[in-house]
């Protein structure tokens, strides 16, 4: 009989610009992401393919339906003006696509914990160093405030830092374009001469609520990603001593 003992599961894949891996997550956490931004959970998961797609999905339908304004007008008590402004024909489309992102996100987090257990119980061996012609990826401690300051400072930066290349440039120029959308530079520069009235009238509030849920996530998604790296990186090093440095005859005291 032959005996493959080659680990049928593996806890994580490092690439030149990125490091893909399953790690243990609140369900609940991954599914309000999904519900503050359609995408932004699958964005947490390293599913990138169908995090682009509702993400960009979500830019259409939102400014289809004026879903954002509808939001603003229910905010400040205008309910009338709320009705008004959405767009029915497309609100319709918008609610499906929505509540599948929400699930999804919420049941493959479940799925890829009970995976990651079971990798986990395997112990398979992690690379811990890429090279390539285009970048050099590592295995390493990183701090995780100074990944949400420099989210905080420049969205994009933190995951940079973690050396999340992929997301990090995806974020750095979704929240430009948003930005500039918004006309914010623009209503910061009348904020900072004191025209408030003509900072508010330049500004898009279409898009200005986009921004809420886009940095609250740049932060929360840094700071996690920081913690999950650091954890990958005491688990790598913990397999290499125990395989090269520990003794097979040594008897444990449990």
């Amino acid at each position: 009989m032959i005996h493959n003992h080659s680990p049928r599961r593996t806890r994580a894949e490092i690439s030149q610009f990125s490091i893909g891996q399953i790690s243990l997550r609140n369900p609940w956490v991954v599914a309000f992401f999904s519900f503050a931004y359609p995408g932004f959970g699958h964005l947490m998961q390293h599913r990138y393919a169908p995090a682009f797609i509702l993400i960009g999905w979500e830019l259409f339908i939102n400014n289809m339906s004026n879903v954002n304004l509808g939001i603003m007008y229910s905010l400040i008590g205008d309910f009338e003006m709320a009705k008004q402004v959405i767009e029915e024909r497309w609100l319709i489309l918008y609610v499906g696509i929505y509540m599948l992102g929400i699930w999804d996100s919420y049941r493959t987090t479940v799925d890829f914990n009970k995976q990651y257990l079971l990798a986990d119980r395997e112990d398979a061996p992690i690379a811990a160093f890429k090279i390539g012609t285009w970048d050099i990826n590592f295995l390493d401690k990183r701090k995780p405030w100074v990944a949400m300051v420099w989210s905080m400072l420049v969205p994009g930066l933190g995951h940079l830092y973690v050396h999340k290349v992929i997301t990090g440039f995806f974020i750095f120029g979704y929240t430009v374009a948003v930005l500039y959308c918004a006309h914010i530079p623009r209503g910061i520069m009348f904020s900072m001469v004191g025209d408030f009235v003509q900072a508010k009238q330049v500004m898009d509030m279409q898009w200005v609520m986009y921004l809420p849920s886009i940095y609250f996530f740049i932060l929360y998604d840094a700071y996690a990603s920081s913690v999950d790296y650091n954890i990958l990186f005491e688990k790598e090093l913990s397999k290499y001593l125990r395989t090269h440095y520990q003794s097979p005859d040594f008897e444990f005291p449990v």
